[in-house]
């Protein structure tokens, strides 16, 4: 079974940084598009970064300049840089890899 688990969520100052982990088992990343999504309740899930097969990136309006995905296939890991963090980037992070995998996300709250 398909294990998806992130790491390094927490409470950070506006303008401050963090950098989420996603870590998987039972599944081959390298052969996998993988991004990271955020939700705030009440809204739609919405994508924040993905990257895929060959590396190639695409992202949000509202984070580009700020926040970079990466991958570590050999460590089956995919990364979220967040830089310049603001308020409304407050939100459960969730990432998927593939079309189905997801994990249960980590929470990001940007205050002061």
């Amino acid at each position: 079974q398909v294990q998806l688990v992130e790491s390094g969520g927490g409470l950070v100052r506006p303008g401050g940084s963090l950098r989420l982990s996603c870590t998987g088992s039972q599944i081959i990343f390298s052969i996998n598009v993988a991004g990271w999504y955020r939700q705030v309740p009440g809204k739609e899930r919405e994508l924040v970064a993905a990257v895929n097969t060959d590396g190639s990136t695409n992202y949000a309006d509202s984070v580009k300049g700020r926040f970079t995905i990466s991958r570590d296939n050999a460590k089956n890991t995919v990364y979220l840089q967040m830089n310049s963090l603001k308020a409304e980037d407050t939100a459960v992070y969730l990432c998927r890899v593939g079309l189905t995998n997801w994990g249960s996300g980590t929470q990001v709250t940007v205050s002061s």
